[in-house]
């Protein structure tokens, strides 16, 4: 009995995307499925703890010296963004360095 061979085709991925290019996606923190109360106060910790630092090789995570953005950091605002808040909202709780600042439940009409 001759075995007969399958043809086989060349499967192409999609084209990737610029951040997995440069591999930063790749090993960023998964989100949760949905965000809470608590999931905000451990972002804006992340975001506040995790700032950007300049230093001589430009800029650094504050805390950790990894190159800024650094992964907790980009997750704090994914989180945050999830959450509701605007780009210049989570500057500002940057800004103010506070870890413990509470974060505002997301605007839910008729709930």
């Amino acid at each position: 009995m001759s075995r007969t061979a399958t043809p086989t085709r060349a499967v192409r991925s999609a084209a990737p995307r610029a951040r997995e290019e440069s591999g930063e996606g790749l090993w960023d923190i998964p989100l949760p499925p949905y965000v809470t109360g608590e999931d905000a106060q451990f972002a804006v910790r992340a975001v506040v703890v995790h700032a950007p630092r300049r230093w001589s090789g430009g800029m650094v995570c504050r805390n950790d010296a990894s190159p800024h953005p650094c992964r907790l950091h980009r997750w704090g605002r994914r989180v945050l963004a999830l959450r509701g808040l605007r780009a210049a909202e989570i500057d500002l709780l940057i800004e103010r360095g506070d870890p413990a600042a509470t974060v505002r439940p997301p605007d839910r009409p008729g709930a």
